[in-house]
C-alpha cells in the first residue's frame, strides 16, 4: 500500500449512512529507515536487469549448433512449461489470466536455462557451468518476485525474511506472560499476540498453530473485559500468520486502538487449510471439517480462554479472497454465532472450479453439501435474518461501456449483496480499480474496521 487510508462515513446500499468513527491509518514503509519494497520500486527492477545480464552471459555465443538448435529448443520447452503451468493453475482455480507478464517471462526463461544447463554439461567450460548455475538461481528468484507481485504476499524484504524464517509475530508473547501486562498501560501501548492450540476432537481437523491478538483494552481491569472478536481468514495459499505479515492486521488494529482509547476487537487468526496449499473453502468435507472447527472449536476456545463476548452480535468474520467467501458463508450459515461479515474479494461461493468439480473435490461427490454451503442457496432457504450485516469490498478494472468496476469478485459481491438484502441482511458495497493482492486486502480491512467495530462492540461511541 502506498497511501494513507482515511476513513469517514460510508453509505450503506440497503439505505442510509452508516456512521463510523473517522480515523487515519498510515501503512508501514513510510519511515526514514531503509525499507526494501518487493512489490514495486528499485529492487525488483535491479534484480531483473542483473538476471537478464547474467542469463545472456551464461548462454553465450558458443557454437553454431548451440545458437541455431539448442537455444531455440530450450525456448520452446520453456514455452511448453508455461502452458502446462497455466493449465494447472486454471484447474486449481488460481486465475492464471491475472498473472503479471513477467511471471510467464521468468517461467519460460527459467525453464530454458535449466534445459541449456543440462545440454551444455559436456561442451561448456567450467566458468560457463558456474554462470549457468547463477543464472538458474537468479531466474528462480525473479520468478518468485513475480509471484509475490501477483499476490502481494510480502510487501517488503524484511517481511519476507520474517515469514520465510518463521520469526515471531510483532509483539508476540506467551499465554503465561499475559498476566504481567495487566493494568500496566505503559507497557501495553500496542496489543499482544499469543499462539494458541485449539481443540480438534469435534472436527478432527488438525490446524497449524493459530493466533489471537489482544488489544490494549484487554489488559485493563482486574479481569479481561468481554471484548468483541473477529475471525480472520486469508486466501488459498495461506498460513495463519498471513493477515499479519501480508495484511497488516495487527498494525491496523493497533493504530485504530490508539485512536479509540485502546479499544479494538480481539482478532482470531485461524487456519483454514491445515497446510500451505489445500483449498478447503472453509467447508466441511474430505479436505477437512473447517466450518465445524471454526464454529464449534475456535469460537468457544476464545470465549473461555480470553473472556471474549459470547453473543453473536459481538462476533464477526473477515476474509480476503478465499477468506472473503468463507466470511459470508460462515455468517449466513451460523447467524446464531456470527452477525457480521466483511467479504473482501470473495467468490460467489465455495468452489474449486465448476460446480461438478467442486462437488467432487470439496464434498466427496455429495451434491447435497453444495446446497448446505453455497451462500446464495443458504440465504434463500433460511429466509429473513435479524440484525445481520455485511460489508463487500471488491477490485477490478473499469468497464469501457458504463464505467462500472468489472471482475468475477465484483460480480459476485453485487449478486450476493442483492440476495442478502432480500432476506433482511444490511449490506454495504465498495468497488475500486486495482489488482487482486494482499495490499488491497489490507487497505480494505483498514477501511472496514471503524464500521465493523462500531457494529460489534457495544462499548464503542459513535
Amino acid at each position: 500500500m502506498s497511501s494513507v487510508v482515511t476513513v469517514g462515513a460510508d453509505r450503506s446500499v440497503s439505505g442510509g449512512p452508516t456512521s463510523v468513527l473517522a480515523w487515519s491509518y498510515t501503512p508501514p514503509g513510510h519511515s526514514s529507515g531503509l525499507v526494501i519494497h518487493l512489490l514495486s520500486g528499485w529492487f525488483p527492477t535491479v534484480a531483473e536487469v542483473v538476471t537478464v545480464a547474467v542469463v545472456l552471459a551464461a548462454i553465450g555465443w558458443r557454437t553454431r549448433r548451440w545458437r541455431v538448435l539448442w537455444v531455440p529448443v530450450a525456448a520452446a520447452v520453456g514455452a511448453v512449461v508455461a502452458v502446462i503451468v497455466y493449465v494447472i493453475l486454471d484447474a486449481r482455480g488460481l486465475s492464471p489470466d491475472s498473472a503479471p507478464t513477467l511471471f510467464w517471462v521468468w517461467t519460460v526463461v527459467g525453464s530454458a536455462v535449466v534445459i541449456l544447463t543440462i545440454v551444455g554439461i559436456r561442451s561448456g567450460r567450467w566458468w560457463q557451468h558456474v554462470s549457468m548455475a547463477f543464472a538458474i538461481v537468479l531466474a528462480v528468484f525473479c520468478l518468485a518476485l513475480s509471484v509475490n507481485q501477483w499476490s502481494g504476499y510480502y510487501p517488503t524484504l524484511d517481511r519476507a525474511v520474517a515469514g520465510l524464517t518463521a520469526q515471531p509475530l510483532p509483539n508476540e508473547t506467551t499465554v503465561a506472560k499475559l498476566v504481567t501486562f495487566r493494568n500496566r498501560p505503559e507497557t501495553v501501548k500496542n496489543g499482544r499476540v499469543v499462539a494458541i492450540r485449539t481443540p480438534s476432537a469435534i472436527s478432527r481437523f488438525h490446524p497449524r498453530t493459530e493466533y489471537v491478538y489482544l488489544p490494549p483494552a484487554w489488559f485493563t481491569g482486574a479481569t479481561p473485559p468481554p471484548l468483541p472478536a473477529v475471525i480472520m481468514i486469508g486466501g488459498v495459499v495461506n498460513t495463519p500468520q498471513d493477515w499479519v505479515r501480508s495484511g497488516d492486521a495487527l498494525a491496523i488494529s493497533d493504530a485504530y486502538a490508539r485512536d479509540h482509547g485502546g479499544r479494538a476487537p480481539i482478532l482470531v487468526l485461524v487456519d483454514p487449510s491445515g497446510n500451505l496449499t489445500t483449498d478447503t473453502e472453509c467447508v466441511d468435507g474430505p479436505r477437512g471439517n473447517v466450518d465445524t472447527h471454526i464454529t464449534d472449536e475456535v469460537r468457544p476456545y476464545v470465549i473461555s480462554h480470553f473472556g471474549a463476548a459470547s453473543a453473536a452480535r459481538n462476533w464477526a468474520v473477515v476474509g480476503w479472497s478465499m477468506g472473503g467467501t468463507c466470511a459470508i458463508d460462515l455468517v449466513v450459515r451460523h447467524p446464531e454465532k456470527f452477525a457480521t461479515f466483511v467479504d473482501i474479494s470473495g467468490d460467489i461461493g465455495p468452489n474449486v472450479g465448476n460446480k461438478q468439480s467442486t462437488i467432487k473435490a470439496l464434498y466427496g461427490g455429495d451434491s447435497r453439501a453444495w446446497d448446505r454451503f453455497d451462500p446464495a442457496t443458504v440465504m434463500r432457504a433460511h429466509g429473513r435474518y435479524t440484525d445481520v450485516a455485511g460489508w463487500f469490498r471488491s477490485e477490478g478494472h473499469r468497464s469501457k461501456k458504463d464505467g462500472a468496476i468489472v471482475s468475477s469478485q465484483a460480480e459476485a459481491a453485487r449478486e450476493l449483496s442483492a440476495i442478502a438484502r432480500s432476506v433482511g441482511i444490511s449490506t454495504s458495497e465498495r468497488y475500486s480499480v486495482g489488482p487482486h493482492t494482499w495490499a488491497f486486502g489490507a487497505q480494505s480491512f483498514a477501511e472496514a474496521l471503524p464500521w465493523l467495530h462500531n457494529r460489534i462492540d457495544p462499548g464503542t461511541v459513535g
